[in-house]
Formats: C-alpha cells, structure tokens, sequence
C-alpha cells in the first residue's frame, strides 16, 4: 500500500526553523522527483521546492530560496526540507507527494500539482509570535 507521511511541523517564532519529513512506504522514493507543497489558509496551494531522483538537482521558488533546503535520503525512503529564517507568511499546511511524469525537476519551473501523486495528509508549519 502506498503511502505517504509528513512530519516535523510545528509552532515557531519568527526567525526559527524546523525540519520536515516526508516518508515513503509502498514505493521507492528515490525513483521520482519529489515536491513540496504548501497550503496557507484562504490560499491555493503553491509547489515551493522540488528535489530530482536522477542527480538530486532542486528547485526553489523565490519566496524560499536560500531560507529552504531540500535533500533526500534514499536508503530511508524520505526527503527532507529545512526551513530556516522562519516568517509568518510562511504558516501553512506543508505536503510532499511523488512527481509520477518526471525524474528530474524542470528546469526554473514551480512544481505543477498535476504532476503529482501519493500525496500525505500534510503537515502543519505556524510560525508566530
């Protein structure tokens, strides 16, 4: 059965970080290009970061770049996204899911949800004062 769990969100203040974890079971993790995703109250949900299976390149949109990282661990079946510099319009749901089209995030594209599947339930980021 596959599934998807995402984990290590949380309440934090501004200028904080937490780590999220997305872990895989059912299939093989490093066999696709994984996204995450994140859901802000009231908004659509927007791709932030993509990691590729063939050569682990990323993708970041601009509203993270060089606050986040994204990384993988194959051997545990889990992608990682670190989230430094914390700030309020950060608070949102966070998801990952598996890239089903690709093996490799496109090149400067924000990662299309379509693309997308065996997504988690997500995992709460509030970041607050």
């Amino acid at each position: 059965q596959v599934q998807v769990v995402e984990s290590g969100g949380g309440l934090v203040q501004p200028g904080g970080s937490l780590r999220l974890s997305c872990a895989a079971s059912g299939f093989t993790l490093g066999d696709y290009a994984i996204g995450w995703f994140r859901q802000a109250p009231g908004k659509q949900r927007e791709g932030i970061s993509c990691v590729s299976a063939s050569d682990s390149s990323t993708y970041y949109t601009d509203s993270v770049k060089g606050r986040f990282t994204i990384s993988r661990d194959n051997a545990k079946n889990t992608v990682y996204l670190q989230m430094n510099s914390l700030k309020p319009e950060d608070t949102a749901v966070y998801s990952c899911a598996a890239n089903l089209m690709r093996r490799r995030c496109p090149v400067g594209e924000t990662p299309k949800q379509y693309e997308y599947a065996y997504w988690g339930q997500g995992t709460q980021v509030t970041v607050s004062s």
